[in-house]
């Protein structure tokens, strides 16, 4: 396979943990989180849109609206650095030392976007579905990834939780993937022939910055 010359991240459950973030919508629901949580996996295992399981506990629930109601409220959605994955910006800073452009690249609001570029994480690129004004998995994402890269697709890795939203419609533009297990939809959905086109599969990010470093040398 070709010399990889950038790496892009998903965010959820890839860099950012988002067990508080989805706690505090089961809070503002009222609804045990214990309870949201097995819902929403529920929802995923069916291969349904996570976004059904706010229909479960108030139906015709409207996610955009919703998410300006607790910004209003002075609750809005929201992730800080400790909400990051402890293995995260250490393999950020590992593989631009090792040369590689590094982006962020995920389905987040714009107010996510600001907190990201807040974080001032050790990235060259941080690019949000609201920001570019496309959302996995479609395919204009990706290319839109292509073309922050700067390289030809299939000199970027992009590390994805999500065998539906990343990793397939990356593969499908020629991308390499990672498939990381973490999270909800890293744990419930499989599709082995998807699975199989991975070039790494991660149970986190510890190793992958030594593990392009031995891609590339054999490359």
């Amino acid at each position: 396979m070709a010399k990889l010359e950038a790496v892009f991240f998903d965010v959820g459950e890839v860099l950012v943990d988002e067990s508080r973030e989805y706690g505090t919508w089961a809070d503002w629901l009222g609804v045990p989180r214990h309870t949201f949580s097995a819902v929403f996996g529920a929802i995923i295992a069916q291969g349904k849109d996570y976004r059904e399981t706010f229909q479960v506990f108030r139906p015709g629930f409207d996610l955009a609206e919703e998410r300006e109601r607790r910004a209003e409220a002075g609750q809005p959605e929201s992730f800080s650095e400790e909400n990051l994955y402890a293995d995260a910006r250490p393999c950020l800073r590992e593989l631009r030392d090792l040369g590689l452009r590094v982006g962020v690249a995920g389905n987040q609001t714009a107010r996510a976007e600001r907190i990201l570029k807040a974080l001032a994480l050790p990235v060259d690129v941080v690019g949000t579905s609201d920001g570019w004004g496309v959302q996995k998995p479609s395919l204009a994402f990706f290319d839109r990834v292509v073309r922050e890269a700067g390289v030809p697709a299939e000199a970027i890795l992009y590390v994805g939780d999500r065998l539906d939203n990343d990793i397939r419609p990356a593969q499908e533009m020629g991308i390499a993937t990672a498939l990381i297990r973490r999270g909800p939809w890293g744990h419930i959905l499989s599709a082995a022939e998807v699975e199989d086109r991975c070039l790494f599969k991660l149970d986190g990010l510890s190793d992958l910055p030594a593990r392009v470093a031995e891609h590339n040398g054999r490359s």
